[in-house]
């Protein structure tokens, strides 16, 4: 990893922690075709600097992605892939591993069905300030055991393990829908059609708006619509962000679009929304889509 990547911080060296594993990086401002294995861990990636076009090879098509500073990833186990990148300026990120074995254990004691990675990593990518101001908090710590460490780790776990479960498609969830879902809930701020969706989960495009639709009750276009119009609530109600900088982080061609869509599905307009919402008005209190004339 020499010239590529300079490790700042090391938990297990710097802090004597086994039972979580976290570190600081300084990334080269260009990387071409740098590999990254899987590893068998809970691996979350938190960028805190730096914004870069990354192109991700894993063993299909590769895709491209903006990596923006507070942009979670959570890598998914055994998944190894292969990564190119421009960053300006350069890049620096927290990585956490959490050991497979507290993985296993934490779902054990919450019970319920096994964990769903693609769930996890797809809801995470849309945004998680608990698991964010954490991840971000740990090499900060100074003079922690490792009883802190091992808290840490399993309260990570269950957070993302809860998420995960929240995130999964209801009915009978086909490998192909859910990791269709997976692959929206990561990429809201890119253009993403039913064709590469498609693409991506090696269906063709009829069978796939069919099985998606079996599966969900909507279409591929009106659940990734939906979406979006989610996250983009959670950003008018829990930032400053203006509209056009929540259009662009919810996938949208620009404020326009924006609000036609959430005029659509949530009966008024973005502006109309925050303001309402400043003022303490009740998500539930919305009037809804208009009604068709």
């Amino acid at each position: 990893m020499d010239g590529v990547v300079r490790r700042t911080f090391c938990s297990w060296q710097d802090a004597g922690w086994r039972s979580l594993l976290v570190q600081s990086f300084t990334h080269a401002r260009e990387a071409e075709d740098f590999p990254l294995p899987g590893v068998a861990d809970l691996h979350l990636v938190l960028y805190t600097s730096g914004a870069a076009d990354m192109r991700i090879r894993a063993g299909g098509k590769p895709t491209r992605r903006r990596w923006m500073p507070g942009r979670l990833e959570l890598m998914l186990p055994g998944q190894a892939t292969v990564r190119s990148y421009r960053a300006t300026p350069p890049m620096r990120t927290v990585q956490v591993h959490v050991p497979r074995a507290t993985v296993i254990r934490v779902a054990a004691e919450l019970g319920g069905p096994e964990p769903d990675f693609e769930a996890m990593a797809g809801g995470l990518a849309a945004g998680d300030t608990l698991v964010e101001q954490v991840v971000r908090a740990l090499p900060t710590v100074a003079g922690a055991t490792d009883v802190y460490a091992e808290s840490a780790a399993t309260v990570l776990v269950t957070h993302l393990l809860a998420r995960g479960r929240e995130q999964r498609v209801p009915g009978r969830e086909p490998s192909a829908v859910r990791r269709a879902v997976a692959i929206m809930r990561e990429r809201l701020a890119h253009p993403l059609t039913v064709a590469d969706l498609a693409a991506e989960v090696h269906l063709s495009v009829y069978h796939f708006i069919r099985v998606f639709r079996r599966t969900t009750g909507e279409t591929p276009h009106a659940f990734l619509t939906r979406l979006r119009i989610e996250h983009a609530r959670r950003l008018l109600d829990g930032t400053d962000l203006t509209i056009a900088c929540v259009a662009e982080r919810c996938g949208f061609a620009g404020p326009g679009s924006l609000s036609s869509a959430f005029l659509a599905q949530v009966g008024v307009r973005p502006s109309q929304y925050r303001k309402i919402s400043a003022k303490g008005g009740q998500s539930g209190a919305w009037p809804g889509p208009p009604a068709p004339s």
